[in-house]
């Protein structure tokens, strides 16, 4: 498994992370190349992940790795609730309510057994059309978790 970044991305570097990861489109296929990616990564690093792909209310991709358990499955449908709700990656949710000196949990008045601004939910956006679902990943420390999302996107955008 890799270590997580050493330091927590900013959150001019998060949104800048958001605006390079556009998409042309999000069609069926691109859901399964983008899981499948996804978890060869995963498995690379003997992640012990979930991984979950939606577009709208259709789960498109799921898959749960050795060492992840139905935890993970909470966790992903909380992260996820973030995205739909804000917009924006999860991770970056969490680092605004943090660089106002508070906490999501404290100040966002949600509900945090329905609603989690930790890191690896981040939205899927379509260049002229915006968000049209949310990839996630859970099961390691959020900042890996936020990373491991980022490096399939990039590795997706690039091909």
């Amino acid at each position: 498994m890799s270590a997580a970044p050493a330091q927590a991305p900013s959150i001019a570097e998060l949104e800048a992370q958001e605006a390079r990861l556009t998409l042309p489109r999000f069609t069926y296929d691109d859901a399964w190349a983008l899981g499948t990616l996804l978890v060869e990564l995963a498995r690379e690093r003997r992640a012990p992940v979930a991984i979950d792909i939606r577009r709208g209310g259709q789960q498109l991709f799921h898959a749960a790795l050795p060492g992840s358990t139905p935890d993970n499955d909470a966790w992903i449908d909380r992260k996820r609730r973030v995205v739909e709700r804000y917009g924006c990656s999860s991770y970056l949710v969490g680092s605004r309510f943090r660089a106002k000196g508070t906490t999501f949990e404290d100040a966002s008045r949600l509900d945090p057994d329905v609603y989690a601004a930790h890191g690896g939910a981040f939205p899927l956006a379509v260049e002229g059309v915006g968000v049209v679902g949310v990839v996630v990943v859970s099961g390691l420390p959020q900042i890996a978790d936020h990373a491991l999302v980022v490096e399939a996107l990039e590795r997706f955008t690039a091909g």
